[in-house]
């Protein structure tokens, strides 16, 4: 996590996700700070998990076959430190905490996991077989809307 201050009379400063970095941390492990002076903060907050669940296969198979691949990153103030909360490298999933109003950042996914997640995707992710629509059907019978 990164806190920048900022020259601003009505906002002090500027909390974001700048990375995730693969560790072997157990959970609980405590934050420390890896950079710190007048403008710039930045905290390492080891310990976190990334789990692939079933339901999540498309949202893992969209996010790794986009042009930047991300690890979503739900974040929330505590005491006044922006702590990590949750991790996902669904597409979906991201996309749902940003629409329901929680603070998301995306940062690139680290190299390590494309094959962990790839193998997954592979395994369990089905796409929907095309439907044909309910017009086209309609079409073929010669029904139609005149307006």
């Amino acid at each position: 996590m990164e806190r920048v201050a900022l020259n601003n009379p009505w906002v002090a400063e500027q909390w974001g996700v700048t990375g995730v970095v693969c560790d072997d941390s157990p959970a609980g492990t405590p934050h420390r700070v890896i950079v710190t002076n007048n403008r710039l903060t930045q905290l390492l907050f080891p310990g976190y998990l990334i789990r692939l669940h079933r339901d999540e296969a498309e949202g893992y198979y969209l996010n790794i076959t986009s042009p930047q691949p991300r690890v979503f990153v739900l974040w929330r103030m505590h005491d006044g430190i922006a702590r990590p909360e949750l991790l996902t490298v669904s597409y979906n999933e991201g996309a749902r905490w940003m629409d329901g109003g929680e603070s998301v950042d995306g940062v690139a996914l680290p190299v390590e996991l494309f094959p962990w997640i790839g193998a997954f995707v592979e395994q369990h992710y089905r796409p929907e077989p095309k439907k044909k629509g309910r017009y086209a059907s309609n079409k073929d019978k010669g029904v139609g809307f005149r307006g």
